[in-house]
């Protein structure tokens, strides 16, 4: 039987659109001329053959059906996706041609014509239209059924039987490639009901039906929970064989419902990310609101999220300044078409620009006159500027002195650094140059003659930006290659992207001169942990000894240079509470100007002839408690003393005697420490 269906429900579907809008048309005539016989012989309780007095009611119905149907737009509807929306508009249209057929039927005064069969009729009519919409839809659902045999389906529970749970799921089970299985609800009240014919299940049970179910997918359509509890219902279903997928919380949402595009895999952000904690919207609008705002690196992954931040506080205008045209494009867009959104009428500047350039910097600040100055441009991918020392320091350090200079000269009421936990005790080129920009902004707060006020916000890694783990990570599972991390017992602390700008706004807000506000991180995460939850949430299984079976493997590959096993947000002990409970302020020991100006005039020499050791000896007399690495991890630096040896090493020609010649090679001439002839000790 389901055969047949499936053949004749394609024949029909497959048809020219011309072949359905007629048999659409031709039922609907057939149901309005049936319906009024059916009318009259329920009525009048015998078989009633029409006759020449009841003609005029018999082309009444199907007059007054078809322009009605027509208005109503039913024959210009899919009927295969038919939803309750459809049947809501079919009744609508009845309402009107039962009140006409009614009324009509009365004037027209048929003679052996009840006055209830202008009742009696609509509502068979409407039974039947109905019914031949909700017969297309089965016929559909049959075919695609029959089509997607044979293949594999998504299996799932969706986690929430309210509102969200209810809609995401009548969705789900129009679409052929999934199976709605249950739902889980923790209400007791709710267990052993149904929700749209799907039984609902206690979350206890869980195991047992994706034993016994094969369940492959959950979903969990919980938007108005708050993050703690998604967090605990993501941790329960980790040990199972699932994907785990969520819905956006309901401030997400752009209506409070829900589609089948809101879906969306649950990452570890998720996981790590804590509940907002409220932030004082008055400060920072009377600190942003209708000013000139500069973001520099507004490109980069704090510096674009705080443009979409510092939007929501209505600036009048916003400078996006970056020296990589693709992400200063990329930010452009995304802020430009947000503001459309909010109906924001911030104008956006994007200006192409390096922050070590100091001259047009000033010039930017003296056109636009910005009031306030996010400094968020820096080289901070740890190996990468311990590979290039010296362009990493020109950079973060002098690239920060340029735009401090250019604040103070035109007047800037607000500068704001982006910092790090790695300039705390610093093993690294990066995470010196971070300390050394914080120490330079405390000498000029100190200073008098100005009115900018300084400070500088300090934290660790943000979830999801360029060159942390989590992308990588990301990738590696994705491809189903191993994941590697360079120690067991490494560890850091990690926040979100938005969680991270909020509160770099929040406390450049607050700043008085010279303040440096720690960011509270919460508990460092071990990235070996951190690995096995990412695999977890792919529905996939780490491979191990006690898992050799299992999907992706965990490879150790050591320390990177300049990489310390954990980090730390405090040089010392000295810090205090602020206003908002995530933010701390810190009072740490730095250089007055005079000597600071000194030491750097020493290190942009080193610099511009690229002598690393010079440079981290004068990075370590600024920063006492700087502890580089004794080898010389420069790239440029390496191979230049390489190439060096490679030209001492080289065999040469030497005249002997005034005689003949004969080749000597350097090793004979004692030039190689370990006396080997030709080889390379770099």
């Amino acid at each position: 039987m389901k055969r047949y269906i499936f053949l004749f429900g394609k024949y029909i579907l497959d048809s020219p659109r011309y072949v359905k809008w007629l048999i659409a048309v031709g039922f609907d005539l057939f149901s309005a001329l049936i319906t009024v016989w059916l009318a009259c012989s329920l009525r009048l309780e015998s078989i009633s053959l029409p006759d020449l007095t009841h003609l005029r009611l018999y082309l009444l119905a199907p007059a007054l059906m078809l322009p009605i149907f027509t208005l109503f737009g039913l024959y210009h509807a899919i009927h295969r996706y038919s939803g309750f929306s459809v049947f809501i508009t079919v009744g609508k249209a009845m309402l009107v041609y039962g009140f006409a057929f009614f009324s009509i039927m009365l004037l027209m005064q048929i003679d052996g014509i009840p006055r209830s069969i202008g009742i009696l009729q609509p509502i068979l009519l409407f039974l039947m239209t109905a019914g031949s919409r909700a017969m297309v839809r089965f016929m559909y659902t049959a075919a695609t059924s029959h089509s997607m045999r044979g293949r594999s389906l998504d299996r799932l529970l969706i986690y929430g039987a309210g509102s969200s749970g209810a809609e995401i799921g009548k969705a789900l089970q129009e679409r052929a490639n999934y199976e709605l299985l249950g739902y889980l609800d923790d209400s007791k009240e709710l267990h052993g009901r149904k929700l749209n014919g799907i039984p609902v299940y206690y979350p206890g049970e869980a195991e047992r039906l994706i034993q016994k179910e094969g369940i492959n997918n959950v979903l969990i359509a919980m938007p108005s929970a708050s993050r703690t509890r998604r967090n605990e219902i993501i941790e329960s279903f980790r040990r199972y064989p699932v994907r785990i997928q969520t819905l956006p919380g309901v401030d997400e949402l752009a209506d409070g419902r829900v589609t089948i595009s809101d879906i969306k895999e649950v990452e570890i952000e998720d996981l790590l990310g804590r509940d907002p904690v409220p932030i004082d919207h008055e400060l920072v609008h009377r600190a942003i609101t209708k000013k000139v705002v500069l973001v520099t690196g507004a490109g980069g992954s704090i510096g674009s999220e705080l443009c979409r931040q510092l939007l929501q506080a209505h600036p009048a205008t916003l400078l996006l300044l970056d020296n990589t045209e693709l992400n200063l494009y990329t930010i452009h867009c995304d802020v430009e078409a947000r503001a459309q959104k909010i109906q924001a009428a911030t104008r956006f500047v994007p200006l192409l620009c390096d922050v070590t350039d100091e001259e047009r910097i000033t010039e930017i600040c003296r056109v636009f006159k910005p009031e306030v100055i996010y400094h968020a441009a820096a080289y901070k991918h740890v190996p990468m500027v311990e590979y290039n020392p010296a362009e990493g320091v020109r950079n973060n350090v002098f690239g920060t002195l340029s735009v401090v200079r250019a604040a103070i000269r035109q007047g800037v009421s607000n500068f704001v650094l982006v910092s790090t936990d790695k300039a705390v005790r610093p093993t690294n080129v990066m995470g010196a140059s971070k300390r050394l920009c914080e120490m330079a902004l405390q000498a000029h707060a100190a200073e008098q003659g100005h009115k900018t006020c300084f400070s500088m916000v300090r934290f660790g890694n943000v979830l999801g930006s360029s060159g942390s783990v989590v992308p990588l990570f990301r990738r590696q599972i994705k491809e189903g290659n191993a994941i590697t991390i360079t120690h067991e017992e490494i560890t850091r602390y990690f926040m979100t992207i938005p969680e991270a700008a909020q509160l770099i706004i929040q406390a450049g807000a607050m700043a008085t001169g010279g303040d440096l506000y720690l960011l509270e991180m919460g508990k460092p995460v071990k990235i070996i942990d951190l690995a096995r939850k990412m695999v977890e949430l792919s529905g996939l299984s780490v491979r191990d000894h006690e898992n050799p079976n299992g999907d992706i493997e965990i490879k150790v590959t050591g320390l990177r240079p300049g990489e310390k096993l954990y980090e730390e947000l405090l040089i010392g002990n000295n810090s205090g509470p602020t206003a908002n409970p995530r933010i701390f302020k810190a009072y740490e020991e730095f250089m007055p100007i005079g000597e600071l100006n000194t030491e750097l005039s020493q290190l942009i020499v080193a610099i511009r002839v690229n002598d690393v050791k010079n440079i981290k000896r004068i990075l370590n007399k600024i920063i006492p408690e700087y502890n580089p690495a004794a080898e010389t991890t420069d790239l440029l630096a390496s191979e230049t003393e390489c190439q060096i040896c490679a030209n001492i090493s080289r065999p040469k020609k030497v005249q002997s005697n005034g005689k003949n010649g004969k080749t000597v090679k350097s090793a004979e001439l004692g030039v190689m420490g370990n006396g080997k002839s030709g080889s390379r000790t770099c």
